[in-house]
């Protein structure tokens, strides 16, 4: 007898419907043309295709899955609301599934947020949290322009691509983050950071530089998209120094890092910095739809109906978010990456002494990137790190590229990764690297 997944398979099997995909849906997806498989069944780490196939998933929902696919304490929550009779669709109205998620999200904030904290529920997805959050200081300060980094990704909306460097008309002004790897002052380490901050407070205090206050600064405290950039704790405490002596409101977006992934709850615990607007999403709705932004009650002026969405009051992802936030935190979660991190992240090094297309590993906690560069010059190899890509699905492990140029390959498993999963996971990329390298470079 066909399973249930097998059953939802259409005409033509998993060919039929990824031949159908590409006939029907827009030009601008992106994972389907690189993951051409059709997920039926998934619990955990492992994803399983309709043609039989079982795939490792170190992408996770783009880091949303914090326990990986289908947690029991996930479907239990959603279950127990949907046999509840309770409405799915509120707005922004209260609720006792509304009530929990909030006490829940409170207890898990650095506490001297969490006691003077204002919570808004936005649209459903991270860049309507941060176009909230750009709105909010906007308004609180009456100013316009904005502090963002290089290599930053904060959305797809247009303010949020202004912040990340898509949107020419957004008035941003970019700022150097501090990386080792290719530090653009030349020297990496403490001293690229300092000069990084340096220039921020010459730009800011030079009547001449061009730069009016502007309304906020907004950082990742590891740039996801932007290649895998954990920003040094020291820099991060720096920035906050920067910000708060010129009254300009400090933005972490925690969309990816939030929810155990580096290794502390909050990207920003590492650093012990206590942002004024925390930008939230992905991990907080536990694999469903939810994003929210918390701020300092100070900057709290809006109007009501000021900024207002229809999908605020998302019942199911609210419990699923409660059930995701509590496990992490009562099972400490987070401590369990920042270790079983480490650990991958030294095994990678050692990789990466073997091969030379590997020109850095780096990460914080279950958020890992290796950068693939020419072994000869040392450019940076996006053709390499797409074949690396390849090579890791045809073995069943699912990565996603990033940074410049696209050589990052990432690993963003979930938090309830054991170390038998992480040492299959760096097996099958310790093979697909020199397959790729010797098909790709020879």
């Amino acid at each position: 007898m066909p399973s249930q997944g097998s059953r939802a398979v259409g005409p033509g099997g998993a060919e039929g419907i990824l031949r159908r995909q590409a006939l029907r849906e827009s030009a601008a997806r992106t994972y389907a043309r690189s993951l051409p498989i059709v997920p039926v069944r998934a619990r955990g780490l492992t994803i399983e295709g309709a043609d039989g196939r079982r795939y490792l998933d170190c992408l996770s929902g783009a880091g949303t899955l914090a326990l990986g696919h289908n947690h029991p304490v996930v479907l239990e929550a959603v279950r127990g609301v949907l046999d509840s009779g309770a409405p799915l669709h509120v707005l922004d109205l209260a609720t006792p599934v509304k009530d929990a998620f909030t006490t829940e999200l409170f207890a898990c904030l650095p506490p001297e947020l969490a006691a003077d904290a204002r919570v808004q529920f936005c649209g459903p997805a991270g860049t309507d949290a941060v176009e909230a959050a750009l709105k909010l200081v906007r308004t609180a300060t009456g100013r316009s322009g904005l502090l963002a980094f290089t290599g930053a990704y904060h959305g797809m909306t247009a303010g949020a691509l202004g912040a990340s460097g898509g949107a020419p008309d957004v008035r941003v002004t970019r700022l150097p983050f501090p990386q080792d790897f290719r530090c653009p002052f030349g020297v990496g380490g403490p001293e690229g950071a300092r000069l990084g901050a340096r220039w921020t407070e010459s730009l800011l205090d030079d009547p001449k530089g061009g730069v009016p206050t502007p309304a906020a600064m907004i950082v990742e405290p590891v740039q996801g998209e932007g290649g895998v950039l954990p920003a040094p704790d020291a820099w991060l405490r720096r920035m906050r120094e920067i910000t708060q002596a010129r009254d300009i409101p400090l933005i972490a977006d925690e969309v990816q890092t939030g929810v155990g992934r580096t290794g502390a709850f909050w990207g920003v615990d590492h650093a012990g910095v206590v942002p004024d607007v925390m930008v939230l999403s992905k991990a907080i709705g536990g694999s469903l739809p939810l994003a929210v932004i918390v701020y300092r009650s100070g900057l709290d002026v809006w109007a009501p109906g000021a900024h207002a969405g229809t999908f605020r009051g998302n019942q199911l992802a609210m419990a699923a978010g409660t059930a995701t936030l509590a496990y992490v935190r009562k099972n400490r979660l987070a401590e369990r990456a920042g270790t079983l991190g480490e650990r991958m992240l030294t095994a990678l090094r050692g990789l990466a002494c073997e091969h030379p297309c590997v020109g850095d590993v780096r990460g914080r906690g279950l958020m890992i990137g290796l950068e693939l560069v020419d072994p000869e010059t040392g450019a940076a190899a996006p053709a390499l790190a797409a074949a690396v890509r390849q090579e890791c699905l045809d073995r069943g492990l699912i990565v996603e590229l990033g940074g410049r140029g696209a050589s990052v390959v990432r690993l963003l498993p979930p938090l309830t990764l054991t170390d038998d999963q992480a040492a299959a996971v760096l097996d099958r990329l310790a093979d697909a690297i020199p397959a790729a390298a010797t098909r790709h470079l020879h």
